[in-house]
């Protein structure tokens, strides 16, 4: 054994069991007996794993066609064409990355054949992943299901990443598990995700309460650990939705007449309309699942909300929410960041009052010609300014940055308060003073709702 490398674990002939007697002859007759029981277990896995081996595992797959997954969803075999298609599909999402390829320097034809070669592999790992299911070992011990597919796939001579993806495609499947590094692995275990909770949504099978029979909560978090683990960054909407359309499908479009009522009555799948409703909502249940994950991991709920509540592009980007929301702590901890918060929410509470009070929403710019006082003016500049700043920062995904440019909005949002009567006299004065405060909420919004902070 080399200086500083350990020879891995070996197997050794040997069993351990606690028993709850002191035996007179030293135990040795309930290690005889265990031993024969041992014995018969191993000699019946080794008598199945053979036994299996003489068929090939896409062998298997016909008959899929006679298991049916969901009575709302299909078969297992049309289950397992979905989760090969999309894992193909997200394979050309992933290799699309910059430097997806471990950061190496690619010509455009070495790229192209990299990209060609991911999206096989991920489609074979798929097409091959849940074929261990019919195999003698996995019936006998379904604790093994996975592992035995890649034994199974390495002994057919499949590619080594293919046969990975087959065990990994299940994790993580708690909090503690690992989570699957290589890119095939991880396409087709989002693929799995992915199917499986567009597809019990479609059919309006979500979780209620404290049930979850079909897993979905872990399912999500999944995807979630998947994505941030990694460092991946893909639109989740855009992910889910051939998801989406093939669980339409599966679920209305399988049939000519669908029971679809209470009453039982029947219509034509063929005009079921797709549900608009679905990815948003399922989108909501990943952002709660998300805040979940953060708060374990030390983040603060009301930071995750502050970000999610924004709305436009990336908001579906779980790597680039998580991104955000740390750059708002670091902020946040910051003197600058601690009295602009100060400074944000005194705008807002003023506004709700007023707006309350009126009966309507100062949402409209405020007129420069009505500033009166140079705080008003340095003010409106410094937002304008501000907000510049910020939006090009957020749109480099230079988060820290957008929060250094709002942070210069502090002494000019000190000086107006201290200078400044919001509630004038002069109606007009008074009411594009209320629309400048707006300026201020607006302009934080580019990182962040502050209204959502706490503190």
């Amino acid at each position: 054994m080399g200086e500083g490398k350990a020879e891995p674990a070996a197997l050794a002939p040997r069993f351990i069991l606690v028993a709850n007697i002191e035996a007179a002859d030293g135990g040795k007759e309930i290690i005889a007996g265990n031993a024969r029981v041992i014995r018969a277990r191993l000699s019946d896995a080794k008598f199945f794993y053979e036994t299996d081996l003489k068929l090939r595992l896409e062998d298997r797959l016909p008959k899929f066609k006679e298991i049916i997954f969901h009575e709302k969803l299909g078969t297992q075999a049309e289950r397992i064409e979905r989760i090969e298609r999309l894992a193909g599909e997200l394979a050309d999402v992933l290799s699309s990355r910059p430097n997806f390829f471990s950061g190496r320097q690619l010509s455009v034809d070495d790229l192209k054949r990299e990209q060609q070669a991911f999206r096989k592999k991920a489609q074979r790992s798929a097409r091959l992943c849940k074929a261990d299911l019919l195999t003698e070992v996995v019936g006998e011990f379904p604790e093994v299901q996975g592992t035995m597919g890649k034994y199974y796939a390495l002994q057919q001579g499949e590619d080594a990443s293919v046969a990975a993806a087959i065990e990994d495609h299940y994790r993580p499947k708690g909090p503690d598990d690992l989570v699957p590094a290589d890119p095939v692995s991880i396409a087709v275990a989002l693929a799995d995700k992915i199917d499986t909770l567009v597809g019990f949504w479609a059919i309006d099978e979500k979780p209620t309460g404290s049930k979850d029979p079909y897993a979905l909560r872990r399912a999500a978090l999944g995807v979630i650990r998947l994505l941030l683990d990694n460092g991946i960054r893909i639109r989740l909407a855009s992910a889910m939705k051939p998801a989406h359309e093939r669980a339409h499908e599966a679920a209305y479009g399988n049939s000519m007449l669908y029971d679809s009522t209470k009453d039982g009555d029947l219509i034509n799948p063929r005009e079921h309309p797709l549900d608009q409703k679905l990815i948003p909502d399922l989108l909501s249940f990943f952002f709660d699942r998300l805040k979940v994950q953060l708060r374990d991991q030390g983040a603060r709920h009301d930071l995750v909300d502050a970000v999610l509540a924004l709305e436009g592009e990336g908001q579906d980007d779980l790597l680039l929410i998580v991104r955000r929301v740390e750059a708002l702590g670091k902020f946040l901890g910051t003197d600058d960041g601690k009295t602009l918060l100060a400074g944000t929410k005194r705008a807002a509470n003023i506004l709700r009052i007023e707006e309350k009070k009126d009966g309507r929403q100062y949402i409209d710019a405020p007129n420069a010609s009505l500033y009166g006082q140079d705080e008003e003016r340095a003010l409106a500049d410094a937002i304008d300014i501000a907000k510049a700043d910020a939006t090009r920062a957020v749109a480099s995904e230079d988060f820290e940055g957008a929060m250094r440019a709002i942070a210069k909005l502090r002494s000019v949002v000190d000086a107006f308060f201290d200078k400044v009567t919001v509630n004038a006299d002069d109606k007009a004065v008074r009411e594009n003073r209320l629309k400048l405060l707006n300026e201020i909420r607006e302009a934080t919004r580019a990182v962040a709702d502050f209204s959502r902070i706490e503190g």
